[in-house]
């Protein structure tokens, strides 16, 4: 996994996280409170639904992405063998070469 998609990957559980905390945070509250914290209370609830919401959708997003990918991929090596193994064959004379020099 790439130091990016680690990031992300990250990122969306610290995301998750503090939304749980949230929502935790507002179940909490004690009962007997003001009409304008009421109103508050709603309001945050209303928006952490939707970053929720949001954050699963991209979720849903990224792994069609990524599925979409690997069957293209598929598809590219089944249609095309011995370009896919010239392309494997240079990568990996090309990082050879780099840990080669270290």
């Amino acid at each position: 996994m790439s130091d990016t998609a680690q990031a992300k990957e990250k990122l969306a559980a610290d995301f998750r996280a503090v939304m749980d905390d949230i929502d935790a945070l507002m179940t909490t509250t004690g009962k007997d409170v003001t009409v304008e914290a009421k109103a508050l209370r709603a309001r945050i609830q209303e928006r952490l639904s939707g970053a929720k919401e949001k954050l699963l959708d991209a979720q849903h997003d990224a792994i069609q992405r990524a599925k979409d990918a690997a069957v293209a991929t598929d598809d590219y090596v089944h249609a095309k063998p011995w370009q896919a193994i010239g392309v494997a064959a240079a990568v990996g004379l090309a990082l050879g070469v780099l840990i080669g020099r270290r």
